[in-house]
């Protein structure tokens, strides 16, 4: 292929960081882009969310392209990245409200004495659905620094079934390849950060849900895709050197934490070590709230778990003008002297809401009737103002009436199952990335939990990344974290008629 085959792409991003790539022509926009811009649909044309502004040599809107944007969208020069292919040279502005901008991977750790399970210096990452997340650790246990980004394989879709379905047919290198250039990516930044070699990185603990790491170690996932969801590699163990390696810690001994079932990974596995709500006596329940929604439910020394199919909802994903919490992001939403006050990340224009916004918003809506308990608006309008630029849609209420009750649902199933009340866990410990944003009393408001907790719950960050680093920093947390795996017992919610009448029973709004 000549060099005229490779036009050049030039990227200016929302932060003002000029990159150039070259693809080959005909190729789509959006491999030039990689993980830049958010695909919740995987880049099939149906959510409109990589749209970006585009001058140069592309090819014509054709007709799907046509109606998720319009003509006046065309005219100004958008363009989705998923439709449109490369003819030549052009130039790409990445537009600020579908930027993927990552959280931080912020979490608490509880005290012990370090002891490192590495040489010289160690690595944390968690591999989460939508966000990875990094930690780097010296031999004293001091942290040295960290770092996040997007999942690059969001490319493939914002949900694990759009990355199970890709790996299926035929993506399961790419998807690993992906994968580990993006856990690269973050070791190196850390790396350039402290001035150290990559060489001197000697071991790395990466945990995530199941799928993920069948995805990182490029595993056949059809063991996940279809009942009876029994995987047949839960990991628990150092990655040998021909399943997995990294070349940011060449020569590293990695670790992949216990995973608990298809269903429930070894995220969970390492925020209950991080938590370590399983070394106390009271009932507590764990909820790692994001992309997949998985629950554990500690009491009186058994351990239930469940996943539950939450959704990109509380990433901004699925949402008319979702975005993830970055700036622009509408993150608060009150209700003031007879009108909403929006609050936006960095305090830039609004650009979209995230999920901690929305929450928000639809508690709003609740304690003023702007919607009844059935999610309905109780005035004619289809949509509801936040600014003049971002508004709610019905079927955004829609959809977070979906992901709530899922997940009320599955903590109620669980309560049941150990015949529990609803207010009877001492604890609800709310982790993940998402959960520090979380306004609690929203949350309990538009029926995210049970009302009953709120006044017992607490988030507590990154949980699965504080796991991590903790099994990392030494080494009897791995062996915790195995044994907590070993004897949980993971619920299927699909075949339970418990949640499905849950299900339905949460999914209504009721007034404070």
């Amino acid at each position: 292929m000549g060099r005229n085959d490779m036009p050049k792409v030039t990227i200016y991003a929302p932060n003002g960081k000029v990159s150039v790539r070259e693809i080959p022509a005909g190729a789509l926009l959006l491999h030039a882009l990689g993980g830049g811009v958010e695909t919740p649909c995987g880049g099939h044309g149906r959510c409109g969310k990589c749209r970006v502004t585009v001058q140069g040599r592309v090819s014509p809107a054709g007709p799907q392209e046509t109606a998720l944007l319009g003509p006046k969208a065309l005219q100004e020069g958008f363009r989705l990245a998923c439709l449109a292919t490369v003819e030549g040279d052009c130039t790409v502005v990445l537009d600020a409200s579908r930027a993927v901008q990552a959280i931080s991977g912020d979490g608490a750790m509880p005290a012990f004495t370090p002891a490192p399970i590495f040489e010289k210096y160690g690595a944390a990452v968690d591999i989460g659905t939508t966000t990875l997340a990094a930690r780097l650790y010296d031999r004293s246990g001091t942290l040295l620094a960290q770092a996040a980004a997007p999942n690059p394989q969001r490319v493939y879709g914002a949900d694990v079934i759009s990355r199970i379905e890709k790996s299926l047919a035929g993506g399961r290198e790419a998807l690993a390849r992906c994968i580990r250039d993006g856990v690269d990516a973050l070791l190196r930044q850390m790396e350039t950060q402290v001035g150290i070699e990559a060489a001197v990185v000697d071991t790395v603990v990466l945990t995530g849900n199941t799928t993920m790491l069948y995805l990182l170690t490029g595993r056949d996932v059809d063991c996940l895709s279809h009942a009876p969801f029994l995987a047949d590699e839960l990991f628990g163990r150092y990655a040998e050197p021909e399943e997995l390696t990294l070349s940011a810690a060449p020569g590293a001994r990695l670790y992949l934490p216990r995973c608990m079932s298809a269903f429930v990974g070894a995220d969970i596995t390492s925020a209950l070590v991080a938590s370590q709500i399983c070394t106390r006596a009271e009932s507590a329940l764990l909820a790692d709230i994001g992309t997949n929604g998985e629950l554990a439910l500690w009491h009186e020394g058994r351990l239930l778990c469940c996943s539950t199919a939450a959704g990109p909802v509380f990433e901004g994903a699925a949402i008319s003008r979702g975005m993830q919490a970055s700036p622009g992001a509408i993150d608060r939403v009150t209700w003031d002297s007879g009108k909403l006050c929006c609050h936006t990340i960095a305090d830039a224009p609004a650009a979209g809401i995230c999920g901690s916004g929305i929450i928000d918003a639809a508690a709003v809506f609740c304690r003023e009737k702007i919607i009844d308990e059935t999610g309905a608006f109780t005035g004619e309008e289809a949509e509801y103002p936040l600014t003049p630029e971002v508004a709610l849609t019905q079927k955004d209420i829609r959809m977070l009436q979906l992901a709530k009750s899922a997940i009320c649902a599955g903590m109620l199933t669980l309560l049941e199952a150990e015949g529990i009340a609803a207010g009877g866990p001492h604890r609800l410990i709310i982790a993940g990335g998402f959960g520090s944003f979380l306004n609690l009393h929203s949350a309990a408001c538009i029926g995210l939990f049970p009302a009953e907790l709120e006044g017992r719950a607490c988030a507590i960050g990154n949980a699965a990344l504080v796991g991590a680093s903790m099994m990392l920093l030494r080494g009897e947390f791995q062996a915790q974290g195995t044994a907590l795996a070993e004897m949980s017992e993971t619920v299927d919610l699909s075949s339970s008629p418990v949640f499905m009448d849950n299900y339905v029973e949460c999914m209504s709004f009721k007034a404070e």
